[in-house]
């Protein structure tokens, strides 16, 4: 009997725990949608208004220019109007408000690799990390893009006796491809989200996506004969290596001005 009273004891103690906990999440669903609901209310009225604003500053400029054209506003008055006119906009592009505005056109190539989904941040300091974490990545490759090259030379003058075997070179050239369209999307995300990466250099690792792809294809000659027959392939790898402390000294100076930047309060992704 004293067995059976503690089992039911124990059983409603634990039923009664299950009832609150279920009574609770039932509360927080109903709180989280309210708070969602709440949210998105507020997130439409400010991106109406920061349409608003954009429009109008749009428009205004336009009028502006206008103006100075037909000689109704003094140009040293213009000027003075028109910096006012670049701060605002600069302000509304620049900061958290800048989430509010249209996305960007996210382009073909991440909708490729990714699907129509959207990547931009909504916060600024969201975006920063998402710069930091970029040039971090470019610190980690670059001492990989020096490593690779270098390993395999030296490996051909110690261990392979001035041959190159035909898989390392291609496991190299495969990462190659990964590094380049990694650096593609990344910076394509960047761009989504307001940096000011030009488009020429996002272009040129689309180009070295290709090549990295048709070194895939090289027929990699062995003996007999392989130092000339390898003489291309070596003459690459000599500039992967070179071009790995290009990489190093290139991603230490943007890293400083990004940093920079911040401190002066001009910082931009």
């Amino acid at each position: 009997m004293g067995e059976s009273s503690s089992s039911s004891s124990s059983f409603s103690k634990i039923e009664e725990e299950v009832s609150r906990l279920a009574e609770l999440a039932k509360e927080l669903q109903d709180s989280a949608s309210s708070f969602i609901s709440k949210s998105t209310t507020e997130e439409q009225s400010l991106r109406q208004r920061a349409l608003s604003i954009d429009s109008s500053l749009k428009k205004l400029r336009s009028t502006l220019h206008s103006s100075i054209q037909t000689g109704a506003i003094d140009p040293k008055q213009a000027d003075k109007l028109d910096e006012e006119l670049y701060r605002a906009r600069c302000i509304l592009s620049d900061g958290d408000g800048a989430s509010f505005l249209p996305n960007k056109s996210h382009g073909r190539f991440l909708k490729m690799f990714l699907g129509p989904i959207n990547v931009r941040a909504t916060r600024k300091d969201v975006q920063l990390k998402v710069k930091e974490e970029y040039n971090s990545y470019r610190d980690r490759t670059a001492f990989l893009f020096l490593l690779f090259p270098s390993t395999l030379l030296l490996l051909r003058s110690w261990v392979w006796n001035g041959c190159l075997p035909a898989l390392p070179v291609q496991l190299y050239q495969a990462w190659l491809l990964f590094l380049y369209t990694s650096l593609a999307l990344r910076e394509n995300i960047l761009r989504v989200n307001g940096s000011d990466i030009r488009s020429w250099w996002i272009c040129h690792h689309y180009c070295a996506m290709v090549m990295a792809l048709v070194s895939l294809t090289w027929e990699i000659k062995g003996q007999p004969d392989c130092s000339h027959m390898q003489s291309a392939v070596q003459l690459f790898l000599l500039w992967a290596v070179m071009q790995g402390v290009a990489m190093l000294l290139q991603n230490r100076y943007q890293r400083q001005r990004l940093y920079t930047r911040i401190a002066l309060g001009k910082v931009s992704l």
